[in-house]
């Protein structure tokens, strides 16, 4: 066989994700669900009356656990006051905080979880399209609750327009109350540090965040507790879906990656000899006296229960005749 003075082909390493390609995608999502939840801003009316029809059958199931909530925030602003910034500016801290904690010392994990976070939040903006849903404090006062966000807003940076900052409350649409994602994203965090935290410390942020988070959402008058409950049903089915999202998004990368090579280098690629021990052998060639199967080398017979594969008695020439002497 000619010899050949490249040395042995290695894989390369699989590719690493870098930031400078990951932070444009998740401000890219970010902002679609924003300009979604914007945009598709659902009929008053329409709205009023899919809130009030949780509310009912909330009470026929004595799950409505939002009154005596929002009651108890209104009434102590020591609980009340935290809890608005609770549900003000967490989600924008922690779910990021999240990622890139992920990204540096879970890089393994790290696609996987940001994928099942992206899936679930287009889940969630397909829920608000479909569903457009008053809150509970923009309800009539005949109903029982207050706004705390409006009722505590000068200790804050929002003003009376749900979670916005002053001024700026008609850029966000406030009929975008089922699923919450306030609760679906911080279930997802919880998730995270109870999977990769791996200390005791870890494992009761993993619980107390979720836990209060949504209890925060109700008592603040911005979600019933079904939509709490549609925000953990939205993260379970972005879970399921996450790894055809994977897949799919390989297979696009894949078909653009071949797209984009020249077709004499795609040729070459196929046509790369065999390399090994520093000897080649050109395409399709066959090592002389060589048998082959489907599984690989056959041994001849009377191959010993030690040979090596391949090592049939007929087949190797001076070899056998030296051993029969």
């Amino acid at each position: 066989m000619p010899r050949t003075d490249s040395a042995r082909t290695e894989t390369g390493p699989p590719s690493r994700l870098r930031w400078w390609t990951e932070l444009p995608l998740l401000l890219l999502v970010y902002a679609c669900y924003s300009g979604g939840r914007l945009l598709v801003r659902g009929n008053e009316s329409t709205a009023v009356d899919h809130g009030l029809a949780i509310l009912r059958f909330e009470k026929a199931l004595r799950l409505n656990a939002e009154h005596p909530l929002n009651r108890l925030f209104t009434r102590e602003p020591w609980i009340g006051v935290p809890a608005d910034f609770w549900y003000a500016s967490l989600h924008y801290l922690v779910t990021p905080a999240i990622l890139i904690w992920l990204f540096r010392s879970h890089a393994v994990r790290y696609r996987a979880a940001r994928t099942w976070l992206m899936a679930s939040t287009f889940i969630g903006l397909v829920g608000f399209t479909l569903l457009p849903t008053c809150p509970p404090r923009l309800l009539d006062a005949g109903h029982g609750f207050v706004d705390t966000m409006a009722q505590y807003s000068s200790y804050g940076w929002w003003g009376g327009e749900a979670s916005a900052p002053r001024g700026l409350g008609g850029m966000t649409n406030q009929y975008a109350a089922m699923p919450s994602l306030h609760v679906g994203w911080s279930l997802w965090c919880g998730v995270m540090l109870w999977r990769y935290g791996g200390t005791r410390t870890t494992k009761v942020l993993a619980v107390a965040y979720p836990t209060i988070t949504t209890i925060v959402v109700m008592g603040t008058a911005n979600h019933y507790f079904l939509d709490a409950v549609a925000g953990a049903a939205v993260m379970g089915l972005g879970l399921l879906l996450a790894p055809l999202v994977i897949r799919n998004a390989d297979r696009v990368r894949v078909w653009i990656t071949a797209r984009a090579t020249p077709v004499g280098a795609r040729s070459r690629g196929a046509e790369a000899p065999i390399v090994s021990g520093e000897c080649q052998t050109s395409p399709r060639e066959r090592i002389p006296r060589q048998r082959e199967s489907v599984f690989g080398p056959v041994p001849g017979p009377g191959a010993g229960p030690g040979a090596e594969p391949g090592a049939a008695s007929a087949d190797a020439g001076d070899g056998a005749a030296a051993a029969a002497r």
